[in-house]
């Protein structure tokens, strides 16, 4: 499968970028997909020639570039618990810099460089993420309400910018909740805000998990809670994308 590393233009300089698709000729939807706190790294990697695979062109952008190029910080083989808090000690500074106005700006970027690379085809695309990539992922949709046509977060705060930028979404939504993260009693206020904004969605809590789920290089992977995740994801992106 083909692979590459790119630079994608950005208001504050360029940002480092794997990019993942399928073989031979023609053209894909594209699909942009946001790494969780830990950015970038061989488990990103994995999963986007997993998504690629499916017949998409899958970007997957170094959310941290201002800082340096992926990893930005050094990160072990496996992501244990006994090293979290070290390692969050050096990224929340980043992820606290990376303001909702950066967010945004970025999403202008890197929807306009995917959507003009040779092998991504012409009409809407998709945006996915994980733990604050979610996060970043809904921003991204609510502020390209035509051009996203499907968004997908899993075990992210999807919900912290309120109802009204909900209301902003057209795209087709999954949200894919830890049990760790979400109460049912918070699961029925988002969906309750979801169904008033006319958002046409899935959003349901993964029995047994916690946060960071979908990740095998950290202690919080469930296989199971994975496959889900892709039995929700691929579904979501054959209805509402042009596949090759």
């Amino acid at each position: 499968m083909p692979t590459k590393i790119l630079q994608i233009p950005t208001a504050d300089g360029q940002a480092d970028a794997f990019a993942a698709f399928p073989s031979g000729e023609g053209q894909h939807s594209g699909v942009l997909m946001y790494a969780d706190g830990f950015g970038t790294r061989p488990v990103l990697r994995e999963m986007a020639r997993e998504l690629a695979g499916h017949g998409y062109y899958v970007l997957v952008p170094n959310l941290f570039y201002r800082h340096g190029p992926a990893p930005v910080i050094e990160l072990p083989e496996h992501i244990g618990e006994e090293i979290r808090p070290a390692l969050f000690a050096q990224l929340m500074p980043l992820i606290e810099a990376h303001t909702e106005e950066r967010v945004l700006s970025d999403a202008d970027a890197y929807l306009k460089f995917l959507t003009s690379q040779p092998e991504v085809s012409a009409g809407p695309v998709a945006v996915t993420g994980y733990c604050i990539g979610g996060l970043l992922a809904t921003r991204t949709a609510a502020a390209h309400p035509g051009q996203v046509a499907a968004l997908a977060a899993f075990h992210g705060p999807v919900g912290v910018d309120g109802p009204e930028s909900l209301s902003k979404i057209t795209a087709e939504v999954h949200f894919g909740h830890a049990e760790s993260d979400l109460t049912p009693e918070a699961l029925g206020e988002l969906n309750q805000a979801l169904d008033e904004a006319g958002v046409g969605y899935t959003s349901e809590i993964y029995p047994g998990t916690v946060h960071g789920f979908t990740m095998s290089d950290t202690d919080a992977f469930n296989a199971a809670a994975l496959q889900l995740h892709w039995d929700r994801l691929l579904p979501l992106l054959d209805r509402t994308l042009t596949k090759s």
